[in-house]
């Protein structure tokens, strides 16, 4: 065993901490629903103990949810050290919801453990078993800090749990044994010793600079222009203030909907463009009828930037925790009120985003600013919030498209949250599974205390884009109008 072990959090990862604030949690969650006919016992509750041993012979395979931060001395900078004190009791935790056991009930309580911030003392996850909801079904609601997984890396707590097939087999558990934890003055020397490390393989690779000059500056020539386009894309001036964009508190609510997986992928293949195309303009879509119908917010002179993360995850990075991700900024059409030019422009601005390679400007800057000291990454931080390049988060997870199952339960369906960013009263996350796109909104209590009504918006915009998409192609014909501008039953 080494005389001391500890990990450094990539630059990304600690911007997720720099960025947390008492108002600002910087968490990922979902509540993932399954059936509960398999796992329920005779006296007709949820088997904890069973799901409890499960979850604990699978963490050997994601050391970090047993790691907890410790800081380098003087420069702060955070590190992972396994936790000699982690107890799964802390993080695994059991609820029941009073009958009925609605999907209301589940919603407002998901909004409750979104407003509470993760313990930075202990491992940053933590999960609710929440049984007693209606038709036998029961959640599983957890909550992950955004430093220790990006959402689309593959492997994160709920990866490890899901199977392709319904089992009642826990693996053996073995023995956590946690590697000693270094010192302050460990940690300083390591560090010390691992910048001069850094410097002679640099000065070790001079003498074949001159043969790999060519690919070299050929690399850094596209690097260069993709970060020129990802810096002009509006990172750097802020954008229009929205009544969504406002000062936000602690507090969270949370709504979600599902819409079938094949009504988007159909608009898609009638019109062109993929499923983030048909995403963004149904967001684009509901924030104009939200702005207009709710808030009685003009839009025309409105310019609504979003912030979509992309994975830049390698082939080779797979099985990796942390971030790998970059971030699209992007302008949506607010001010367009025909769907298909919406779309249209939609479009035309991800195909932008795609041949400019703002993916790869987006994690180029992100390396370049790797060395940064913590406290001045702090201080960048608090800088970049006050900015606010962009008035929302729209994320886009793909799931697999067939049933998955944690032990004998089939999971259901899973609704994603996004963290809110400081200002921003609104976050949008998908999650596709087994036909069905599933959205969670989450929102700030009180500068979105309507996030049902915008619930209500996505709907209406998205079969609103539907049925201009699949009249476009042929497929419907044009409505009659009354005098009274209603639409007309078709005559059969």
């Amino acid at each position: 065993m080494p005389a001391h072990y500890y990990e450094r959090l990539s630059f990304l990862d600690g911007s997720f901490l720099a960025l947390e604030s008492p108002t600002t949690h910087m968490h990922v969650a979902g509540a993932a629903i399954f059936d509960a006919a398999p796992l329920t016992k005779a006296d007709g509750g949820i088997d904890i103990d069973k799901i409890q041993a499960f979850i604990e012979s699978k963490l050997q395979y994601i050391p970090r949810y047993r790691q907890h931060l410790a800081r380098v001395p003087i420069e702060k900078n955070p590190v992972w050290v396994d936790d000699e004190h982690f107890d799964l009791d802390y993080h695994v935790r059991h609820l029941s919801l009073p009958k009925p056991g609605s999907e209301e009930q589940l919603r407002s309580m998901m909004g409750r453990l979104l407003s509470q911030q993760l313990n930075r003392a202990k491992p940053l996850w933590e999960l609710w078993v929440v049984e007693g909801i209606e038709e036998n079904r029961f959640a599983l609601v957890f909550k992950i800090h955004h430093c220790m997984i990006d959402g689309v890396s593959g492997v994160d707590l709920m990866a490890v749990l899901l199977n392709f097939v319904p089992t009642d087999e826990i693996e053996e558990i073995k023995p956590f044994e946690p590697r000693p934890a270094p010192g302050a003055a460990d940690l300083m020397v390591g560090e010390s010793l691992r910048r001069a490390r850094r410097v002679l393989r640099a000065a070790h690779g001079i003498p074949h600079l001159a043969e790999e000059a060519v690919a070299i500056g050929s690399e850094i020539q596209r690097r260069a222009k993709a970060v020129s386009y990802s810096l002009t894309s509006g990172w750097l001036t802020p954008a229009s203030r929205t009544p969504i964009n406002e000062k936000i508190g602690p507090n969270r609510r949370f709504e979600w909907l599902s819409l079938p997986l094949a009504e988007v992928k159909e608009i898609k293949d009638l019109i062109g463009g993929t499923v983030n195309d048909v995403v963004l303009t149904t967001v684009a879509g509901a924030v104009r009828k939200f702005f207009i119908e709710e808030r009685g917010f003009p839009v025309d002179d409105v310019e609504f930037r979003v912030m979509a993360p992309v994975s830049v995850r390698s082939k080779d990075q797979q099985g990796r925790l942390g971030n790998q991700v970059a971030m699209w900024l992007m302008s949506l059409p607010i001010a367009e009120p025909d769907s298909l030019r919406q779309y249209a422009i939609v479009q035309d601005r991800t195909l932008h985003l795609k041949k400019t390679n703002q993916a790869l400007g987006a994690s180029t800057i992100v390396q370049l600013s790797s060395g940064t000291p913590a406290t001045l990454l702090g201080m960048a931080a608090r800088r970049a919030t006050r900015i606010r390049p962009f008035n929302m988060t729209v994320t886009n997870v793909p799931g697999p498209q067939f049933p998955m199952y944690m032990l004998g339960s089939k999971l259901l369906v899973q609704y994603p949250a996004v963290p809110l960013w400081a200002g921003h009263g609104l976050g949008v996350a998908l999650f596709s599974y087994n036909g069905e796109l599933a959205w969670g909104l989450n929102a700030d209590w009180d500068v979105v205390p309507d996030v049902s009504a915008f619930v209500e918006k996505v709907q209406a915009a998205f079969a609103e884009l539907r049925e201009d998409a699949r009249r476009a192609a042929g497929l419907d014909k044009p409505k009659k109008k009354t005098k009274k501008g209603s639409s007309a039953k078709s005559k059969m």
